[in-house]
């Protein structure tokens, strides 16, 4: 009889685990395919192209400088973002840059040269930059230069050309950054209309809200959060976010 008796439990076992297998198996295809989408959509937002910054693109590119206006705003699109800067006039534009040298010295022959990626990608995590003046070469590193586009995408009424490059100039010096209040595009904006404002950065937040209004955001936070339970064991640093990452997902949501 027990032997029976086993035999019937591990029937059962294995008839309930073939019924939940094909759950669990949707459940993770959707927990992954959530992930890959939130992976790609962050790999959007790339600084620079990987060519590292005043190499030949940007000593092959000739600017026709003579054509800027002092207070003008110069555009340089990305690969997936715009940068920005006020031209001053005499080959000279006024920009934010994150840049780890400046928490690091305060030798101003390290952090007068141009800004490397690695050093604009530690700026960035440590939210450090300067509004420096740069040349248009070196501002724009070799890409095509757009001058006053926002005056038409934002649809603003913009300042006196010198009263921009005046206010540009009052705030060169150390800064902090952020991505979402404090970048190139709200300097700009505050110099150009009055109002520090950034479109990208909105279009960002707009983004954000999608994906955590996406209920498979629930699914995939709860999968994960005891995934990492039963790889880490039952603590308070993986029980307490498995349980109200999903929670806040499902309230926001």
């Amino acid at each position: 009889m027990d032997k029976r008796a086993s035999a019937l439990r591990n029937l059962l076992f294995l008839s309930r685990n073939a019924k939940l297998n094909p759950r669990m198996k949707n459940a993770m295809l959707e927990a992954v395919s959530l992930v890959l989408e939130k992976l790609l959509f962050m790999s959007n937002f790339k600084f620079f192209s990987s060519g590292a910054p005043g190499e030949d693109k940007a000593g092959n590119t000739l600017y026709e400088i003579n054509s800027f206006l002092r207070g003008d705003v110069l555009e340089v699109p990305r690969t997936h973002l715009t940068h920005y800067g006020i031209y001053l006039g005499d080959n000279r534009v006024a920009h934010m840059m994150p840049d780890i040298l400046l928490a690091l010295t305060e030798d101003r022959g390290l952090t007068q040269k141009v800004v490397s990626n690695k050093r604009l990608i530690l700026g960035v995590i440590c939210r450090v930059a300067s509004i420096r003046v740069d040349t248009v070469e070196d501002f724009a590193y070799g890409a095509e230069i757009l001058v006053n586009h926002l005056d038409r995408s934002l649809k603003k009424k913009a300042l006196l050309n010198e009263e921009v490059a005046q206010r540009a100039e009052k705030l060169l010096g150390i800064t902090p950054y952020s991505l979402l209040w404090n970048n190139c595009e709200h300097f700009v904006t505050y110099c150009r209309f009055g109002i520090a404002i950034s479109p990208q950065a909105d279009k960002f937040c707009e983004n954000v809200k999608i994906i955590i209004r996406d209920q498979r955001s629930v699914l995939a936070s709860a999968v994960l959060g005891l995934a990492s339970i039963v790889c880490l064991g039952l603590a308070s640093y993986t029980t307490l976010p498995a349980i109200f990452i999903p929670f806040c997902l499902w309230m926001a949501g």
